[in-house]
């Protein structure tokens, strides 16, 4: 393994988070057979949702509106989800001030914010509200809780999922991808990681009726996975099945993140997952300086990414 600073994968993490959301964007909800006859190689223009290259989607926002949170009011539910509503309502962290996706079950859950519910009590509890929408944002509060102790770390992410995503499922799958990102934050290798993860979340998780949801990923030899068997859609066990899939099997940020945009279906998810774990693996470094140059706002993303390192990402980290 390279080994990088803890900053520079943290960079790389939050970045390649949006890079993998932007490269999305473009071809989302289109089918894989698409991506097949026309590869996406590289930033697009318009597409599905009519944005220039280098747009994020509510994924990208809503992770956003999550680092800024933590780094103004520290792991703040209320703060982080009243910053949700404020994304939905007037564009706060949006590429270009406008709003042009959201999942229904965050739809649904920042309605209820607005109307007063707590905001760990927002998110949907039924098995048919599993989408991939706290997924897609849950990394800064992996990164910013390294430090803490285990079961404060899971307790966080658990009620960060809950903003929008209060299901059993959702809440363990946060954890499985921060259980990753620490263990990527630390210099391990892929199957490093997956090894420890599977280890520390199957231990964390044993009694809950919800492990069996995850049999493939604790026990599957997933990088012998042939692409027809990865799913790609917008259930959350799909889009972390898909991403550890794609840092498996692939040698750099661009093909993993661009294997992940080419499974189709909802690919600026897919890919905004995939991108920010590749990013942690890489390092800021390995994100192609073209992509980077694309990318919408880059001095505001610049100044918030700096003082998040600042205040949570140490050299022993």
């Amino acid at each position: 393994m390279q080994s990088f600073k803890p900053q520079q994968r943290s960079l790389g993490g939050l970045y390649g988070s949006l890079i993998g959301d932007a490269l999305g964007v473009p071809v989302e909800f289109k089918p894989r057979a698409d991506r097949v006859r026309d590869p996406v190689t590289g930033m697009r223009d318009y597409g599905t949702h009519g944005q220039p290259a280098g747009t994020w989607s509510d994924d990208g926002a809503l992770l956003l509106c999550s680092v800024e949170s933590l780094i103004e009011k520290g792991f703040d539910t209320q703060d982080m989800g009243k910053r949700f509503v404020r994304w939905y309502a007037k564009g706060l962290w949006t590429a270009h001030g406008t709003i042009f996706d959201i999942g229904i079950a965050t739809r649904k859950a920042l309605r209820l914010i607005e109307e007063g519910c707590p905001a760990e009590l927002a998110g949907g509890q039924d098995q048919y509200d599993n989408g991939n929408g706290s997924l897609m944002r849950i990394l800064p509060v992996a990164l910013a809780g390294l430090s803490l102790d285990e079961n404060v770390f899971c307790d966080q992410i658990e009620r960060a999922s809950a903003i929008t995503h209060g299901h059993e499922r959702s809440k363990m799958a946060c954890v499985f991808h921060g259980m990753l990102t620490r263990g990527l934050m630390a210099g391990l290798s892929v199957q490093d990681t997956l090894d420890q993860t599977r280890r520390d979340f199957g231990r964390r998780y044993q009694d809950s009726p919800e492990i069996s949801a995850f049999r493939d990923l604790l026990h599957a030899d997933i990088a012998t996975w042939h692409e027809s068997e990865i799913l790609s859609g917008g259930y959350v066990m799909e889009t972390l099945t898909a991403s550890v899939w794609c840092l498996l099997t692939t040698q750099s940020f661009s093909e993993c993140v661009l294997k992940a945009v080419n499974l189709g279906d909802d690919t600026d998810t897919t890919g905004c997952v995939a991108g920010g774990l590749a990013g942690l693996l890489y390092g800021m470094d390995g994100i192609p300086a073209e992509w980077m140059a694309k990318l919408c706002r880059s001095k505001d993303l610049e100044t918030l990414f700096v003082r998040f390192n600042q205040q949570f990402i140490t050299h022993e980290t």
